[in-house]
């Protein structure tokens, strides 16, 4: 990944560099002070992430560098920096992904860098992105993939919990109408739900990541998925840094996973 963080104090830059260098130790993470520095530095090198300062001195603030960042880079994804909550709303006039407010802590840029508004190439592409760490959400694109029913986004919820695994229909019942029973109904309402979530599947051009085998069970091709949780559970840094204790937070069947990852954070800080 590739970054750019503009602020006139450069030990705003200092800090927020030292933050992404650990959570992307692998990336390009770029520092400037001055809005003319930081447009040089932009026609120099790609960029996928931008945090801008909002209230920089001089005629470039962080508003007006925004606009000639999106000018050059549409896709550019601009998170804005800011001491002052009130300030934080003019950020979306430019479809920014989010703000930072002063003091920077690192679960914060991590909370960021996960809910960015355009994906970043070779990271994501091809992929359906999940974001579990949070409320549950799953994007293609950049863009919430759309369900017809609640109960349909529940369900792929539940299979993205089950790591790929495949899940009875009795298992999935279970999971979506916990108070009802396995009968016709439920099971009608099941159907429903599996051909909703393989329609919008087929159309995010993702149709192969729905397993499904007669009388066995429904599950998913987890290598098609780019999710956080996921990345967690392979030990990635920036993943491990995001989980702030909240996991599939809409969603009651949740709790197991949620518990046990809190428990793992616990353990590892050593309280």
């Amino acid at each position: 990944m590739h970054t750019l963080t503009v602020d006139d104090r450069e030990l705003v830059v200092t800090q927020m560099n030292s933050i992404l260098s650990r959570l992307d130790p692998d990336g390009v993470h770029l520092g400037a002070t001055t809005g003319t520095e930081a447009l040089r530095l932009a026609g120099e090198s790609p960029l996928d992430v931008a945090f801008l300062d909002v209230e920089m001195p001089g005629d470039l603030d962080g508003l007006s560098l925004g606009r000639r960042l999106r000018a050059r880079y549409p896709r550019l994804n601009i998170v804005f920096i800011t001491g002052h909550q009130e300030y934080a709303m003019n950020a979306f006039e430019l479809d920014a992904s989010g703000y930072l407010l002063k003091p920077l802590i690192q679960e914060a840029v991590a909370h960021q860098l996960s809910v960015l508004r355009f994906q970043i190439d070779g990271q994501q592409a091809g992929k359906i992105r999940i974001r579990c760490f949070g409320p549950f959400e799953a994007y293609c694109g950049g863009v919430p993939l759309d369900f017809s029913y609640s109960k349909s986004k529940e369900l792929l919820a539940c299979l993205v919990d089950h790591y790929g695994a495949l899940c009875s229909n009795d298992t999935l019942i279970g999971t979506l109408w916990p108070d009802e029973p396995a009968d016709q109904h439920t099971k009608a309402r099941l159907r429903k739900c599996v051909k909703d979530l393989k329609d919008v599947f087929a159309a995010a051009g993702a149709a192969d990541v729905i397993r499904h085998q007669e009388r066995i069970g429904l599950g998913l091709d987890v290598s098609r998925l780019d999710c956080d949780y996921y990345r967690y559970l392979q030990g990635d840094p920036m993943a491990v840094h995001q989980f702030s204790g909240k996991y599939m937070t809409q969603y009651a069947f949740a709790e197991e996973t949620r518990a046990s990852l809190q428990y793992e954070q616990t353990s590892a800080r050593g309280e």
